[in-house]
């Protein structure tokens, strides 16, 4: 495990600090102007479109509003700019041109990092799959007869991905319960969160091309916070034959940071044993899921906000370099700035289960908040919070929050429904 690199950025070395210099995890903000590129170090924002402007860092989009432009010039050129900013923000180097474009990070306007080409969401949990299925289905047939072979997933709506602290309405759509003869279309009683990460892709593919594990890992920019909001109501009717659709489509929110694989390159590890032989395009070569510490917090409007979810990102069965490899098998060209959900990340108890669904299971139990007040499902006001990071010696490689606050639902413009 690398040491702790000493900034002359003083908050980025404080052993609580998610972004120290080791991390360097990149994303777009605004100070009252234009949104351009940042790394977040310390308690701040580097100006990277200034850095560039001043000649201090070469053209590589920095000045834009996406972070797609480097994102798409791959590895080496990823790696030459975290040297070059390692070495600008180390100790002892601190330069006046560098200090002028540092902003304290309480005074930015956080953007979405990347624009999102496509989102595909993936079921790669164990534990999460088979709970979801012994309530959906029965504990016998839990697991679908593909899940052990394959990551399987679905593709959602990029239109609808937004960056953390964005709040949005509660989602309607068609609703009809056990005892219902006929659905109705109404506001969704059982919202619920799904803790994910994703995986960002950075070097495309061509149409027709089909891509290594070991040449997806390669592709893939970094990883970022993920909630696949889902409300659970719509989800239970309109899911067969075809899967999540609108029960999906309403709301995915992603942190405002990018933690590169360069950062997280030491927090890797293996997959766990597999029950079958995986075939040849998605057979594990390596470590490829990280020990990435995760938790979920939800406060009740005016509440205190309570932990009720502590699970790791390395109980997942498929790596994101799996699931991309797989993607791309059929000749589907993937795209820079397209976006993979892992799948809702639950470990084997239930304080680590990754949903209200299975902390609940299904609404039969409640969750008892800090300051006396329950849930089943989310409520209007609510506010769920993700966060995650790899604890290194002394010094930890954070992702920010994820967050987002539920509104209540936006009726028709004409007031019928």
């Amino acid at each position: 495990m690398p040491d702790l690199i000493r900034s002359w950025v003083e908050t980025a070395n404080a052993p609580q600090s998610p972004f120290p210099l080791n991390n360097l995890p990149y994303g777009v903000f605004s100070a009252g102007d234009s949104p351009r590129c940042a790394v977040a170090i310390g308690n701040s924002v580097l100006d990277l479109g200034a850095l560039q402007s001043a000649g201090v860092l070469p053209e590589h989009g920095f000045a834009s509003p996406a972070l797609n432009t480097f994102m798409g010039k791959g590895k080496k050129v990823w790696t030459d700019v975290r040297q070059k900013l390692t070495e600008l923000l180390r100790e002892g180097n601190k330069t006046q041109a560098v200090a002028d474009a540092l902003h304290d990070m309480s005074s930015v306007t956080t953007h979405l990092p990347f624009t999102v080409t496509e989102y595909t969401d993936f079921y790669a949990g164990r534990q999460h799959a088979f709970n979801v299925g012994s309530l959906f289905r029965d504990p016998k047939n839990a697991l679908p007869p593909n899940w052990l072979h394959m990551p399987i997933g679905y593709n959602g709506r990029a239109s609808t991905v937004v960056v953390s602290g964005t709040d949005f309405h509660r989602p309607m759509g068609q609703l009809k319960g056990p005892q219902d003869d006929t659905p109705r279309f109404g506001p969704s009683k059982r919202l619920d969160i799904e803790l994910e990460m994703g995986a960002v892709v950075g070097t495309p593919s061509e149409m027709g091309q089909r891509i290594s594990v070991d040449q997806a890992d390669d592709m893939i920019f970094g990883y970022v916070l993920l909630n696949d909001w889902s409300a659970r109501d719509i989800q239970a009717w309109e899911y067969q034959p075809l899967g999540p659709f609108q029960a999906k489509a309403f709301a995915t929110t992603i942190g405002a940071w990018v933690v590169t694989k360069a950062a997280l390159d030491p927090f890797r590890c293996d997959t766990p044993p597999r029950e079958h032989d995986l075939l040849r395009h998605i057979k594990d070569t390596g470590p490829m899921l990280y020990d990435i510490d995760l938790s979920v917090t939800m406060a009740a409007p005016d509440g205190e906000a309570t932990e009720i979810c502590r699970t790791n990102y390395n109980t997942l069965y498929y790596s994101a370099a799996q699931q991309l490899a797989h993607h791309a098998s059929s000749g589907c060209a993937m795209r820079t700035g397209d976006l993979l959900g892992s799948g809702t990340i639950s470990g084997p108890e239930k304080g680590m289960f990754g949903s209200l669904l299975e902390m609940t299971w299904g609404g039969r139990d409640v969750i008892t908040l800090d300051d006396g007040q329950t849930r089943t499902f989310i409520e209007d006001g609510d506010t769920l919070t993700l966060n995650g990071h790899a604890q290194g010696d002394g010094y930890r490689i954070g992702f920010g929050p994820c967050t987002g606050t539920i509104l209540p639902a936006r009726r028709a413009k004409d007031g019928r429904s």
